[in-house]
């Protein structure tokens, strides 16, 4: 396994990303249910084969990264942190510190002691060599991406049996919080279209600037951090897949991702497309203009599944007012929420080949976005 592309060498990165890809395909194997925690005993046998080598990954990328030159530190490139460092930065990862826990581990607020930087820290569960895939696979795609809608990657540690990702610290928290959390603050209809149109930037970077392509495949409100402003970043990248290319159609993966936000078609077959997101993505705008979760077991049984029950409310334009989040309080531009809900509508298409690419959203958000919004000039 090669370097990280964090050298200036182009025969280095145009390696990296052949690795890359290679690695990323060795790692899923065509599945079709969405419990990616209950593997058969074929996939069981297969991840035993798997840990020594990826082991063996994070040892050599470890092992890489102490070779890159201080110049490229100071322009902010990933470095390594000693298991000392981050225990000191976290109060030996204290609980008063958890920041939030997902599906591979917890992350924690962090200061380091030198510079006073405040960081968060992901620790990653120890168990199981799925940890290990979501760190090389995190730490790759991270070192690959440079976008303002990017969370970026700090630096990591592989110590004592610990695999730890450093990032910079987003200090507003994840956007499902400020929707859904106990103590949530109303977001107004600006910082809310301001937040949609960052998200769908940062995917259209993955999607079409990034080489290769980049299918984030776990896009929901939860992994969308909040920075000064309300400024938005996708984060947690364990579950992104390296795109079709060429004549290739899709991608053939064991199904993974959060219930809710999952394409039907990917959910049903395995076969991941850059149209997948899409989907995921309208998932998400929907939250956000509703104030309603993706999936949410306290309401009735026609009302728990956010995209069945918004699908034939928003075949009648006159019900969209019914729909729009009660925290908004009627502060919102009547023409612009009936843009918000038809880009949303539209992303959630059954059929992958009627929803729109990522360009196509991000010029749609980004116009409601220019259309700002005041309720003494523009009465909903």
């Amino acid at each position: 396994m090669g370097c990280f592309p964090w050298s200036r060498d182009v025969t280095k990165r145009l390696k990296n990303k052949m690795e890359y890809k290679a690695l990323d395909q060795n790692y899923d194997h065509p599945r079709t249910t969405l419990d990616a925690s209950e593997d058969s005993s074929e996939d069981t046998d297969k991840k035993e084969d798997y840990g020594g080598v990826e082991q063996s990954v994070v040892s050599k990328e470890l092992d890489c990264n102490r070779r890159v030159g201080d110049d490229d530190r100071k322009k902010g490139k990933s470095k390594s942190f000693k298991l000392s460092e981050l225990l000191h930065a976290t109060e030996n990862f204290s609980m008063e510190n958890l920041l939030g826990e997902g599906g591979f581990g917890k992350v924690f607020k962090g200061k380091l002691k030198e510079t006073g930087e405040l960081l968060a820290i992901k620790k990653l569960d120890s168990d199981g060599s799925q940890g290990i895939r979501e760190f090389v696979v995190e730490m790759m795609t991270l070192s690959l991406v440079d976008h303002p809608n990017l969370v970026k990657l700090v630096g990591y540690c592989v110590e004592a049996g610990q695999k730890l990702l450093v990032y910079e610290y987003m200090s507003l928290g994840s956007l499902e919080g400020h929707l859904h959390g106990p103590n949530r603050k109303g977001l107004d209809w600006n910082i809310r279209m301001k937040i949609a149109a960052g998200a769908a930037r940062g995917l259209e970077y993955l999607h079409d600037k990034m080489n290769p392509p980049i299918i984030y495949r776990d896009l929901k409100c939860s992994n969308l951090l909040l920075g000064e402003d309300y400024h938005p970043k996708l984060s947690d990248f364990g579950l992104a897949k390296v795109g079709p290319t060429g004549n290739n159609t899709h991608v053939s993966t064991r199904v993974m991702g959060t219930y809710g936000y999952c394409a039907p078609e990917y959910a049903m077959t395995g076969q991941l497309t850059f149209k997948s997101d899409i989907y995921s993505f309208g998932v998400f705008l929907l939250e956000i203009i509703t104030g309603r979760r993706a999936i949410d077991k306290r309401k009735s049984a026609k009302e728990q599944n956010l995209v069945a029950w918004a699908r034939p409310l928003l075949k009648n334009r006159e019900n969209i007012y019914h729909m729009v989040d009660p925290a908004l309080q009627g502060r919102y531009p009547a023409k612009s929420l009936y843009k918000a809900f038809a880009t949303a509508l539209i992303c959630v298409q059954e059929q992958p080949s009627k929803r729109p690419r990522v360009s196509d959203v991000v010029k749609a958000l980004d116009h409601i976005v220019s259309q700002t919004y005041t309720p003494q000039s523009h009465p909903s």
